[in-house]
């Protein structure tokens, strides 16, 4: 099968199935959070909540995109993108797997709400700073990319806290009825009107964890084939790889405008990189008029040159030596977008294979995070309004995330929706300090602890392969 050895075939295959461990585990960890309303407030019955959320997420990693699975794997250096060693790649994917994982299943089984998204983004950090420092490397991690993932993961819990007071506030306002303010009976369901929106919450965020947490676990499968299976999985395969030429002669032409003698020796060196990869890349399209006529290692070079055009070219036309007309660097951006569509992919299978995993962790381990969530946070009991505010604004957070290609934590975004939701019932002191420091601790070590496991891995792993 691909033409590999019978052992890289066997790492191929647990390394796909340590990825879909991780949507699994993330499917347990994380969908309690979608669950625990519905469930604590008696809205429905345990197994009916978490098949109707796990379907959820199954229909929203199909339908989430892959713009946040690009953004995740593009934070590792595009020099660990392009290596065509093949046990370079599973000692990568191995590292930043296992580290996540172990991460993720300590944090659950201590019942602490740690969020998935923190322990991939560590762990891929991890990994990338290693492989920047060792010998002959010449790339860092993004950092740019790295700074906005960052951010994105510290405003969405602020928003979360700061936007739940205020639907708080309108729920007090302009809701008559006061049921929606009290404590969740034990063994009746709440209203018709307030079961309806608890349901339609928990089904929000169920779809928009899939469409973010989702696309996470299509970025890992998706580095796992490139990195074991490059020549076969480098390109796009429903696409035709001579169709690149029409963009590539137009990212040329802006080069060619960019005029030399206004540039820093560094810029000249970038130029010179980014001239040199377009002529590799004439060179492997010289003289081909069908696909069948490009070599096998063909897929792998374009692969290679689209990455280290498309990083090169936009340090280069960042630099303000630089002056091209807005039409230029407007061309160039639509030009690289196309070429970048040859790259940046998922097979269908891929989508299909996370989603099953992430639905099939949503139906157990919910138990030890929904009582956490329901009782521990606050002082109080979580009430219905609580959790209906909490779960709208988590949704809509994490579905804005999406949108904007960003990764959002789950976890982190509706624990401090619902501590919005204490402080906006009784004030601060109605925040219970105790779990609030253990999941603030949490959300504090996941990042360094992942980085440092997953980096030591990595060199081990890399030892290993020689």
């Amino acid at each position: 099968m691909f033409g590999l050895e019978p052992h890289v075939l066997l790492l191929l295959g647990l390394c796909l199935l340590a990825a879909c461990a991780f949507e699994f585990v993330n499917g347990f960890h994380d969908t309690a959070n979608a669950v625990a309303t519905v469930i604590y407030t008696n809205t429905l019955r345990p197994w009916v909540a978490v098949m109707w959320s796990g379907f959820w997420n199954f229909i929203g990693v199909l339908m989430g995109g892959i713009g946040v699975a690009m953004g995740i794997i593009y934070l590792l250096p595009v020099e660990s993108l392009i290596d065509q060693n093949v046990y370079h790649g599973i000692a990568m994917v191995g590292a930043l797997l296992l580290s996540a994982i172990i991460w993720n299943v300590a944090t659950w089984y201590y019942g602490i709400p740690a969020s998935s998204s923190h322990a991939l983004i560590g762990s891929i950090l991890g990994v990338g700073i290693v492989y920047s420092l060792l010998p002959g490397s010449h790339s860092t991690v993004n950092w740019s990319k790295a700074s906005e993932t960052g951010v994105a993961l510290l405003v969405g819990p602020l928003l979360g806290f700061a936007l739940t007071i205020g639907v708080m506030f309108l729920f007090k306002r302009f809701v008559p009825s006061k049921a929606i303010f009290k404590e969740p009976h034990k063994r009746k369901p709440p209203p018709l009107w307030i079961r309806l929106l608890l349901i339609l919450t928990c089904t929000m965020v169920s779809y928009f964890h899939g469409s973010n947490d989702g696309q996470k676990g299509v970025g890992l499968v998706m580095l796992i084939l490139i990195g074991i299976v490059p020549s076969f999985f480098a390109l796009d395969q429903s696409k035709n790889p001579l169709d690149l030429r029409a963009s590539l002669s137009q990212v040329e032409l802006v080069m060619s405008r960019v005029n030399r003698d206004e540039l820093s020796p560094a810029d000249q060196k970038l130029m010179a990189e980014v001239q040199a990869q377009t002529a590799d890349l004439d060179r492997v399209f010289a003289g081909k008029t069908r696909v069948e006529e490009l070599p096998k290692t063909a897929r792998f070079e374009i692969r290679r040159d689209v990455l280290l055009i498309g990083e090169r070219a936009k340090s280069l036309l960042g630099s303000d030596k630089v002056s091209l007309s807005t039409a230029d660097r407007k061309l160039f951006d639509g030009s690289m977008k196309e070429m970048k569509s040859f790259t940046d992919y998922a097979p269908w299978w891929v989508p299909m294979l996370v989603a099953i995993s992430l639905g099939l962790g949503t139906t157990i381990g919910w138990q030890r995070i929904v009582k956490t969530i329901g009782e521990r946070i606050g002082k109080e009991h979580l009430t219905y309004a609580q959790g209906a505010s909490s779960e709208l604004v988590a949704a809509l957070i994490i579905g804005v995330g999406t949108q904007m290609k960003l990764p959002a934590s789950t976890t982190h975004v509706l624990t401090s929706s619902i501590a919005g939701s204490m402080v906006a019932s009784r004030g601060v002191k109605n925040i219970n300090p105790g779990i609030v420091r253990n999941i603030a601790l949490a959300w504090v070590l996941t990042l360094p602890v992942t980085m440092v496991l997953s980096g030591l891995l990595f060199l081990l792993f890399r030892a290993m392969a020689g």
